[in-house]
């Protein structure tokens, strides 16, 4: 590809004194090279601050993740804090994950905030991304951030921005920090000369603070101290979870936690495995090997920042299996409310949260036990800001999402794999306690409440041709939509874009009740879902199936679970996924 013009300008202003030597030297060497294609993929665009900061890949360029683009991000985000809290002192709490970079490029924010006149929180070392969100609370923030391109490949970096609440920004400030950031033409705009004064360490106080809260989450802390040898494996996947997920298992009385000692080093290279996503087993192969040395009873590993968690258990034929994040999500909501109830701690104000490409089965367990559930778009943001709303007036348990997202209590106002990590253990211990395994907890939470099952399908579309893709992808969808998939009749669109949801047996339309977001939902005659939707934090077009299907033993658990993959299969052959 030949560099444009404009590309060619912009590329000849990072080779200005503006910029150091080492980001000359990277240009230089890509253009001795001849990587057209991917200079025009470094500057074709400047990296776009979305609602939820940036992520990229790292490098040279305006379209990645560096000094100068972090530089002019977080200066933007400083304006706009000015602006909001007139004659206040402003602070900010910073953390990082175990990513190359993530230290300096924490510092280097901490030291724009401290130039601007705002007060830091940073840091001593890095810790998982909840704990950020508990320290903006904590001490008072009016804003927060977190240096994490959370399960993304090793060439990625980010920047998460939080809210004084603790949650990722949302309107109105989302669209006017964006405002600010776009309003910064120049790095001679961002203040780097850092005031030291105005930088203050946060460690092991802050921690023991929230490993407080984590451990008040407890509901039967009787069956842990009868099952406290529960055979655990943990991998931090060379992440920050190694700082507190064994601490707060310790804490609440578990004494049998084997760490993977190859994944316990944090390490921004990710040696051990391909991609650092707890969602992929292969990410878990290790901790898998481990635990069948050991006979285990429970696998947890946790991503980079540890906000998300993916879990193994042995299944009725003693084999080792992933449990996905729909069940997860399912099984935590499930014993959460009925042990709650077993403990009598419910009240009529409890409800649960759960987005709208997460199982349904949310849905059915909250209302066997009298729960009011709602839903949000994805995004933990949008599970925060319903507490938010709701503060005072109902009681949050807990909520997730399919992509292994989960936030029990409303002390961290976003995912939040470490207090995950300490009630997973709980309910395998409780489970263990009356004779059952966690897979078998699991075939008896879907006799009870019925069965789903779900599958996911990432199409990942890179560079900027990617990108268009994805947009004709779903114009065309939005355009002709199916009327049959898999032989069975489309009787729902549900499109929350437009923020419409169309009978098409009888063309009423009604309003989906949520701010706009580009997603597609078409329901089947016998209740099959099937939702499009674009990844706000990759180049990835997302698609996601959920079926139900009879089940009416545990005996018959397999059967179903294979008749309803088919039932997936047929319904992804139609639609061309493959």
């Amino acid at each position: 590809m030949a560099l444009t013009p404009t590309i060619q300008d912009k590329i000849n202003t990072w080779l200005t004194d503006s910029y150091d030597a080492h980001t000359h030297a990277e240009i230089r060497q890509l253009q001795a090279e001849n990587q057209e294609d991917f200079l025009s993929d470094a500057f074709y665009r400047n990296l776009e601050f979305g609602t939820g900061g940036l992520r990229g890949i790292m490098g040279a360029g305006s379209n990645r993740m560096n000094r100068y683009t972090l530089g002019m991000a977080t200066q933007g985000l400083s304006n706009y804090l000015l602006q909001s809290f007139p004659g206040q002192e402003i602070k900010v709490a910073i953390a990082h994950d175990s990513r190359n970079n993530s230290p300096e490029f924490a510092r280097i924010a901490a030291g724009i905030f401290s130039a601007n006149g705002i007060t830091v929180y940073l840091f001593e070392a890095l810790r998982p991304t909840p704990e950020l969100s508990f320290a903006i609370r904590e001490l008072g923030c009016q804003s927060g951030c977190v240096v994490t391109a959370s399960h993304n490949p090793k060439e990625y970096n980010g920047f998460k921005v939080y809210w004084n609440d603790g949650a990722q920004v949302v309107a109105p400030h989302d669209k006017n920090i964006i405002r600010e950031v776009e309003a910064i033409h120049s790095v001679s705009d961002v203040k780097f000369q850092a005031d030291a004064s105005r930088i203050h360490a946060l460690g092991a106080d802050l921690d023991a603070a929230y490993l407080a809260r984590v451990k008040q989450l407890s509901i039967n802390p009787a069956a842990i101290q009868r099952q406290h040898d529960l055979k655990i494996v943990y991998t931090p996947l060379h992440g920050t979870g190694i700082t507190l997920v064994p601490q707060a298992l310790a804490q609440l009385g578990f004494t049998n936690v084997s760490i993977v000692e190859a994944q316990a080093t944090p390490d921004g290279n990710f040696p051990t495995v391909q991609s650092p996503n707890p969602e992929e087993k292969v990410a878990m192969q290790m901790a898998l090997d481990q635990a069948k040395v050991l006979d285990a009873d429970l696998v947890l590993a946790t991503d980079p920042d540890a906000d998300r968690v993916g879990i193994a258990v042995k299944n009725n034929h003693g084999d080792w299996v992933l449990v996905n994040g729909n069940q997860t999500a399912a099984l935590l909501t499930h014993y959460l409310l009925s042990a709650r109830k077993q403990a009598s701690k419910m009240t009529p104000q409890d409800f649960i949260v759960y987005t709208i490409v997460t199982s349904d089965v949310l849905g059915d367990i909250a209302r066997h036990h009298d729960v009011t559930a709602y839903q949000t778009l994805t995004g933990f943001k949008y599970i925060a800001g319903i507490i938010r709303d709701l503060e005072g007036q109902q009681n949050y348990i807990g909520g997730g999402e399919e992509s292994y997202g989960y936030m029990i209590g409303d002390f961290v106002r976003d995912k939040d794999a470490v207090s995950a990590c300490a009630l997973l253990a709980e309910m395998a211990a409780a489970a263990k306690d009356q004779g059952r395994t966690l897979y078998q907890e699991m075939v008896q939470m879907y006799l009870t409440y019925g069965f789903y099952k779900e599958h996911l399908i990432s199409l990942t579309k890179k560079g900027q041709r990617g990108a268009e893709e994805i947009q004709e992808m779903m114009a065309e969808l939005r355009a002709n939509p199916p009327r049959t998939i898999a032989g069975l009749p489309v009787v729902e669109l549900r499109d929350y874009k437009t923020g419409r949801i169309r009978d098409l047996r009888t063309n009423l339309e009604t309003a989906t009740g949520l701010e706009s977001s580009n997603v597609l939902q078409f329901i089947l005659e016998d209740g099959s879902k099937i939702s499009a939707r674009p990844s706000g934090t990759e180049p990835k077009i997302k698609f996601y199936f959920s079926v139900r299907q009879p089940l009416k033993s545990a005996v018959d658990f397999d059967l179903a679970d294979k008749l309803a993959g088919e039932k997936i299969q047929r319904i992804i052959e139609d639609m061309q996924l493959k």
